[in-house]
């Protein structure tokens, strides 16, 4: 026994906490935690409950105002909204690709050619109605990707991009190549006259704006829908598998063949429909002026401006790639245009490094957060008997009962 036991006057005695008080207890249990009676924010809300559907209604309603209002505007701000939606959808192409499965592609403006071409050559040299050409710039740009995604099977990374880039930049020299059918350096040009809106749309040849400001909301929304469906599925988990973890994909019985080679079809298919609106919104298609690089780096630039792997990124993106060189312009014209293009590039990357639509629901969280909905519980007569042979139950399930 030591002598600081015995002496309860000594260093131990001094150690031992002293007895609790009753009230001061009382007080802490009654009185609410210092971090809920401070923190009112962020409100949760319940998916699907209805606060939730209320906001989900509110921003339908919002971009229905949008696109009514953008319908009504005059012919220069029309084109320009056009052009924002013709992006979007090339970048929600390249975002199949880059974002959601990880492969950098960077020569993505070789099918934005591809299919303005396709369009151009079918309407120019066979006749045929613009928007039917559509489908079959879908279908091409589909073939064309499954075969430039082989490479993707042995090759990643930069390699990838290397070969991407290649692809990218052989495209003007092959249209060169084929001047007889896509008019080489001179270039291709439609007629205003064979971009006649269909009767049905109730348009004129002079508001060929407007139908095809129309189809092309008609077409993004589409697009949009889809992306979202194929997100949601088996494969798109399967894409953001292979984009994480290659290995452990393939452990888990993901077939990273077929799923890198379908992303580089779907990536290409949607922006070969992108590059058939182009070819709609141009009329005159210059391989040199169109389809170069630096319109590659513009859709690399509207995705990560945009926000990599999100469902609304490809537009914001389009949005900067369209409206920031605009008037950048307009505040410095020549060299300086292109100084101040690249400074808001870099400052809107530096603020926003996950991209504008992930700094929006990073700042949106802080404010109201959606968690997950409760599920509907069953009762316990509805419930359905286990039985792991696979068999219907019985009316008279056997009894077990011990001896």
């Amino acid at each position: 026994m030591t002598t600081q036991s015995v002496n309860p006057d000594g260093p131990a005695a001094d150690l031992t906490p002293p007895p609790p008080d009753g009230e001061l207890v009382a007080s802490r249990q009654s009185a609410p935690p210092i971090r809920e009676a401070g923190r009112r924010l962020p409100w949760s809300i319940r998916r699907n409950s209805t606060p939730h559907l209320a906001l989900l209604t509110l921003g339908v309603i919002l971009a229905a105002v949008i696109v009514v209002w953008g319908g009504g505007l005059g012919e220069f701000n029309q084109g320009q909204l056009t052009r924002v939606m013709i992006y979007a959808i090339a970048i929600a192409g390249l975002n199949i690709a880059t974002g959601y499965t990880g492969l950098v592609y960077v020569g993505h403006s070789a099918f934005f050619g591809i299919s303005a071409y396709t369009t151009g050559i079918l309407v120019v040299k066979y006749g045929w109605r613009a928007e039917y050409t559509l489908p079959i710039a879908f279908i091409v740009c589909f073939l064309v990707g499954l075969v430039i995604g082989l490479p993707a099977l042995r090759i990643r990374g930069l390699y990838l991009a290397m070969v991407t880039l290649a692809f990218g930049v052989a495209f003007p020299e092959v249209i060169a190549r084929f001047s007889d059918l896509t008019g080489g350096a001179q270039g291709l040009t439609i007629r205003r006259a064979m971009l006649r809106p269909p009767a049905f749309s109730g348009f004129t040849l002079s508001d060929r704006g407007k139908w095809l400001y129309w189809l092309c909301v008609v077409i993004l929304v589409i697009v949009m829908v889809l992306v979202h469906n194929i997100v949601r599925s088996r494969y798109g988990l399967a894409m953001m598998a292979a984009r994480d973890n290659e290995i452990a994909a393939a452990a888990s019985g993901v077939n990273l063949a077929a799923v890198k080679t379908i992303s580089f079809g779907l990536s290409g298919a949607l922006t070969g429909v992108a590059g058939g609106l182009f070819a709609m919104y141009l009329g005159s298609l210059v391989a040199n002026d169109s389809f170069t690089l630096l319109n590659a780096i513009a859709l690399l630039t509207g995705l990560v401006i945009g926000g990599e792997a999100t469902r609304f990124g490809p537009i914001i993106g389009a949005i900067a790639v369209v409206y920031i060189p605009y008037y950048t312009s307009d505040i410095g014209q020549g060299q300086a245009a292109a100084v101040l293009f690249g400074a808001a590039l870099i400052l809107i990357v530096f603020v926003a490094p996950e991209g504008l639509t992930g700094a929006f629901f990073r700042l949106t969280r802080k404010v109201l957060q959606v968690v997950p909905g409760l599920r509907t519980p069953v009762a316990p007569d509805q419930r359905e008997p286990h039985d792991p042979t696979g068999n219907p139950p019985t009316e008279n399930p056997p009894t077990h009962a011990r001896p």
